[in-house]
């Protein structure tokens, strides 16, 4: 009896939902139709572009001696691989490295940094806070 493999490799499907990938597509003005063909396209593209990405940035990680993966990693790989460097470099973070931080610049990094809200939206604790207008 032979055992039924499932197959990974299996061209006409792509780890990418379609719809999400139209979404995202429709984030650019300039389009207002994507075709199915397109999305597929789009999708596997994707997907061969990411596993190469891993398997670069997993050799780069491989010659420095790490079992895990990082953003250094990724840059390194990106930066060896020319087409990759050309778009992708600029919106990788930087690094920070630290810095012996003097005892203000501490007690400044344990408080939260409040981040700026998007048009129209408010935080979950004002959701749940009394407002003054309520009579008690």
């Amino acid at each position: 009896m032979e055992e039924e493999k499932p197959q990974q490799n299996d061209k006409n499907a792509s780890a990418f939902p379609a719809g999400r990938v139209k979404k995202m597509v429709k984030l650019d003005g300039e389009i207002d139709k994507v075709s199915s063909e397109a999305l597929f396209l789009i999708s596997l593209s994707t997907d061969l572009f990411l596993e190469f990405l891993a398997e670069k940035s997993m050799e780069v990680a491989v010659q420095k001696k790490r079992k895990i993966i990082k953003l250094d990693h990724l840059r390194s790989a990106a930066r060896k691989h020319q087409p990759t460097h050309d778009f992708l470099l600029d919106s990788l973070p930087i690094p920070s490295r630290p810095s012996v931080p003097d005892s203000t610049a501490q007690i400044k990094s344990r408080r939260p940094v409040e981040k700026p809200l998007p048009p129209g939206a408010r935080r979950i604790d004002a959701f749940f806070s009394k407002s003054a207008d309520v009579a008690e």
